[in-house]
């Protein structure tokens, strides 16, 4: 039985509900892009598979549209994969269990990869749909777009005779996204300077918990909080009122989504513990206060191991811990790490210009990584808010690491397909789309400087909190979209 059996359009929702029946998070994309090379043989249709796993299938112009421009259709594969707590599926083996609630899809337990597979089922319906009459289609299904766009980074397109590209990597319906940002992910390490500890010490967790999250190129001009930077406030706090020492810590899912938890293991000393408890509260009532309006179910929770557990249970028991001199540093590095909005745009208003998030804190006995996604519409800002995280981090003793840069996708003045797009649109609705450039960033940017003068749009139907648990998709606004684009292949521009 189908859970998304009967929803219209059936074979978006078919193709759907196939998707998340497969294991298809960032990095474990082979199943999905051998089974999109299947669909493609079943159908007789030309296909191109590459050594990263991108998937380019080619469908010929329906009778009558052979000298209708090329349409480049796109998506990526492969999604946030993230899970509850509670939830005991294994992502990298099992599919997605979706779910209907009113108007939305959701999967239990997990996020629900409407980002992007909602590009890849509207893909194969329209490919699947022999009556449907449209010009030449050039479809590019891309890998790990997540992880920094590498699929997009690696994959050849010169085989390509598109150069109109209609990118289905948007959230928002009615909306046509003409632009976006650059970015990149930076890893900020600092090796720890450890050793072994058995006694005089109390251990104790310490978890900052139920922050919104969400994503960190849409959301981050809301002023959420972020667990990684808060728990490197907290740190740095505890460290200049009574020694500590750092055991572990780990915080965020990702580069680009805004970190909901960090929890983390530290040592202090037997006669520090009561002090510690306080410094514990107050820090836990203050960020309450602070994020009432914006993050309203953030907490902290703490337990110390008591001093009359057995000596096989108590204390630290024998651990490695970082010195009392490098958590020092590690606290002062995490404390002034940048992050959030660093500018808002001058041109257009509203928009963020640069930012970034702290996304991924991990520490242990060899060294500690913070993996932040740094994006900006300006390349020069982009350049030197990373040359301001490198300077940080070098004064604790550090280094960083870029990886997955990508280049803006600047506003095109003249561009017929979105001339067509909003001309369609009209007529379908009665109404304006909006024209919008975000600072979330997409592969449009990459894609560009492969196919010479490329005059690109994105778009998508309506999904919420993506990248999280949360994740909501509209069964209507699919259909919607669906519509307006099937209209929009059907419509003629020759004579």
């Amino acid at each position: 039985m189908r859970v998304l059996e009967g929803l219209k359009p059936e074979k978006v929702f078919y193709y759907f509900e196939e998707i998340s029946r497969i294991p298809h998070g960032s990095g474990n994309v082979e199943r999905i892009s051998d089974y999109l090379v299947d669909f493609a043989h079943k159908r007789d249709l030309r296909v191109m598979q590459d050594e990263w796993k991108n998937v380019i299938i080619f469908q010929e112009a329906s009778p009558g549209y052979e000298e209708e421009p090329v349409l480049i259709l796109q998506g990526h594969m492969d999604m946030v994969a993230v899970k509850t707590p509670e939830c005991t599926k294994n992502l990298q083996t099992e599919g997605l269990q979706i779910g209907i609630d009113g108007d939305d899809i959701y999967a239990e337990g997990t996020s629900l990869g409407g980002d992007d597979g909602i590009a890849v089922a509207y893909g194969l319906a329209i490919l699947d749909s022999p009556r449907l009459k449209h010009p030449a289609l050039e479809m590019i299904f891309t890998v790990d777009e997540e992880v920094g766009m590498d699929g997009a980074r690696a994959i050849d397109l010169s085989v390509l005779k598109g150069n109109r590209l209609l990118n289905l990597d948007s959230e928002d319906e009615g909306i046509f996204l003409t632009g976006c940002a650059g970015g990149a992910r930076v890893k900020c390490e600092l090796d720890g300077e450890t050793s072994q500890v058995t006694t005089g010490y109390r251990k104790g967790t310490v978890v900052i918990d139920g922050l919104l999250g969400g994503h960190s190129g849409e959301e981050i001009n809301k002023g959420r909080g972020n667990s990684n930077l808060l728990f490197g406030r907290l740190l740095w706090k505890l460290c200049q009122l009574i020694p500590v020492r750092l055991v572990s810590a780990e915080g965020g899912l990702a580069d680009n989504a805004i970190p909901r938890k960090t929890e983390a293991v530290l040592l202090v000393r037997e006669e520090d513990a009561g002090a510690a408890e306080r410094i514990l509260e107050e820090f836990g009532s203050e960020i309450a206060g602070e994020w009432e309006k914006k993050d309203p179910g953030i907490c902290l929770k703490y337990s110390w191991q008591s001093p009359a557990q057995k000596a096989d249970e108590a204390s630290t028991g024998s651990c490695v811990a970082w010195t009392e001199a490098a958590t020092r540093k590690a606290a002062a590095m995490l404390a002034g790490l940048p992050d959030g909005v660093q500018a808002m745009s001058a041109d257009i208003e509203g928009m963020v210009e640069t930012s970034l998030n702290l996304g991924i804190l991990r520490a242990d006995g060899k060294k500690l990584v913070a993996e932040s996604s740094v994006r900006s519409s300006m390349e020069s800002a982009k350049a030197a808010l990373i040359a301001k995280l490198e300077a940080i981090v070098a004064l604790a003793g550090g280094r960083i690491r870029i990886s997955g840069e990508y280049p803006g996708w600047k506003y095109r003045a003249d561009s017929p397909l979105r001339e067509k797009m909003i001309r369609v649109y009209r007529e379908l609705y009665g109404a304006e789309p909006r024209i919008e450039v975000i600072h979330a960033g997409l592969e449009c940017g990459l894609l560009g400087s492969k196919i010479p003068d490329l005059d690109c749009v994105s778009i998508g139907p309506n999904m919420k909190n993506i990248h999280t648990t949360e994740e909501t998709m509209s069964i209507s606004s699919v259909k919607r979209v669906w519509d307006y684009l099937v209209k929009l292949l059907e419509q003629k521009e020759t004579a």
